[in-house]
C-alpha cells in the first residue's frame, strides 16, 4: 500500500480511520490516534444507528439469508469494526444472543419456513449451517473465544463437516427443509461460514476440518464454470467488488482464505486475488460494482467513485498476504 492511500485511508469515516491504523499500520490500540479514532467510531451516526437496531435483537424474521439488513450481518459487521464486549452496547446486545440457545450448541434466531419449504410455517427459534456459523464467529471476534456455550457450539458445528465441506444443515425445529441441490453437495456459503469460526479458532486453522473447507472453495473456484452447488455461482455476479462483506462473493471468500497463512501460495488463490488486484483504478483504490442498498448510506453504497471501506477491506487481504 503506497503513502497516497494510506493517507486517503486517514481521511475517511471513523471507522476505517480506526481499522487502517490498527490493521494495515500496526499499531496499538493504546496509541493515542487509535483511541481517538475508536472514541470517534463508536460516537459516529452511522454506527449509534447499527447498535440501536441490534439492542432489538434478534429483529425482524428471519426469511432471506441474503438480506443485508439481517440481524445477524450487522452483528458480523459490528465485530469486524472491532466492537467487543469491554464496550457497553455491545454487552447488552451479545446477552440477548447468548439468551437463546440450543441443545445442540448453536444459538438461535427466529425464523419461519414456510410449510411448503419443508419446514411449520410457524415462527420459532431455530438455525441453520448459513446463520448459526455467522454468530459464533462474531462472538468469538468480540471477546468471548473461551466462554464455555461458544466453544460448545463451535465444536458441534465443527463436527457437521463431510469430506466435502459442510452441507445444507438446519436445526430439528426446521424440519426437512434444505437448500435447492443434491443433499451430498457441500454448502459454499454453510462452508464459507465455518471457515470464517475456524479461522478465529488458534488450534483449529490447521485442523483436518479447515483444510477439508479451504480446499471445497478452492476446487470450486477452479471447477467455477461447471460446479454451482446449490446454485452458487462463481461468475460474474460473484466477481464484483462489494461491501460489507457478507454473502457469497469474491471479496468475502478472499478475506476468510486468507485467515490461513498455507493458502497464501496456492495458485488457485493467488488467482483470485489477481482477479480483485486488476480492479484498481490509478491509485490503487477500489470502486464497488454491485452494493447492498440496506447499507446506502456508507461509502461502500455507491457504484461511482472509489470507496474507502471497500478500498480497506482489499488492502486488509493484501496486506495479510504480504505479510
Amino acid at each position: 500500500m503506497n503513502d497516497r492511500t494510506t493517507e486517503w485511508l486517514l481521511q475517511g469515516d471513523a471507522w476505517i480511520q480506526y481499522r487502517t491504523r490498527v490493521e494495515l499500520l500496526g499499531q496499538a490500540e493504546t496509541d493515542p490516534q487509535v483511541s481517538s479514532a475508536r472514541e470517534a467510531m463508536l460516537t459516529d451516526a452511522k454506527v449509534q444507528s447499527l447498535l440501536a437496531n441490534l439492542m432489538d435483537w434478534p429483529g425482524s424474521i428471519l426469511n432471506s439469508h441474503k438480506s443485508a439488513s439481517q440481524s445477524f450481518h450487522k452483528l458480523a459487521f459490528i465485530a469486524d469494526l472491532g466492537l467487543t464486549v469491554r464496550d457497553s452496547p455491545v454487552r447488552e446486545i451479545v446477552k440477548k444472543v447468548m439468551a437463546h440457545q440450543s441443545q445442540q450448541g448453536p444459538f438461535q434466531l427466529i425464523t419461519n419456513v414456510p410449510k411448503h419449504f419443508g419446514g411449520s410455517g410457524q415462527d420459532e427459534w431455530a438455525w441453520a449451517l448459513c446463520d448459526a456459523p455467522i454468530l459464533v464467529s462474531a462472538l468469538i471476534k468480540m471477546g468471548l473465544d473461551n466462554e464455555k456455550r461458544v466453544q460448545t457450539a463451535v465444536k458441534f458445528l465443527d463436527e457437521l463437516v463431510r469430506d466435502n465441506g459442510w452441507p445444507c444443515t438446519v436445526s430439528p425445529e426446521l424440519g426437512k427443509f434444505r437448500g435447492p441441490g443434491s443433499k451430498e453437495d457441500p454448502c459454499p456459503f454453510a462452508t464459507l461460514a465455518m471457515l470464517k469460526v475456524l479461522s478465529r479458532v488458534p488450534e483449529l486453522r490447521e485442523s483436518k476440518s479447515s483444510k477439508i473447507g479451504v480446499n471445497t472453495l478452492l476446487t470450486l473456484w477452479d471447477k467455477s464454470r461447471e460446479r454451482h452447488p446449490y446454485m452458487f455461482f462463481m461468475g460474474t455476479d460473484f466477481r464484483k467488488l462489494k461491501a460489507p462483506l457478507f454473502w457469497y462473493d469474491i471479496l468475502h471468500v478472499l478475506d476468510i482464505l486468507s485467515q490461513f497463512t498455507w493458502v497464501w501460495n496456492d495458485k488457485r488463490f493467488k488467482d483470485m486475488l489477481t482477479v480483485v488486484e486488476t480492479k484498481a483504478d490509478g491509485n490503487g483504490w477500489y470502486v464497488p460494482e454491485s452494493v447492498w442498498m440496506a447499507w446506502k448510506d456508507w461509502d461502500f453504497g455507491q457504484k461511482k467513485i472509489p470507496s474507502r471501506g471497500l478500498t480497506f477491506f482489499v488492502q486488509q487481504i493484501i496486506k495479510r498476504v504480504n505479510s
